[in-house]
């Protein structure tokens, strides 16, 4: 289950997809951080998520949708998550060589 430890630990509605607002602006959790919730801000491109403590000035709503990644910001979160010690330009190459 996504977000199990801050809805247990803190007693919140918390899950991937729920409408929150942070601090007066509107987004949806997209991510589960551990001891925070991964919010994308409707201001921001689908690719920024921000840290927030669970409990700190959000208000939990009802379910939405997470907006998708555009293929290049996907590209670009995985390179980050490969953390393979390259920069992107060469990575992409070597992502491209192997799906081929």
């Amino acid at each position: 289950m996504n977000c199990e430890y801050v809805s247990q630990h803190y007693g919140v509605p918390a899950c991937i997809g729920r409408r929150v607002i942070a601090y007066g602006e509107p987004g949806i959790i997209t991510e589960d951080r551990g001891n925070y919730i991964g919010v994308n801000l409707d201001k921001d491109k689908p690719a920024t998520v921000n840290n927030y403590h669970p409990t700190d000035k959000i208000e939990y709503l009802g379910m939405g949708t997470v907006r998708k990644l555009t293929r290049s910001q996907q590209n670009y979160r995985d390179f980050l998550r490969a953390d393979c010690g390259h920069v992107f330009g060469e990575w992409m190459l070597f992502k491209r060589r192997v799906s081929l």
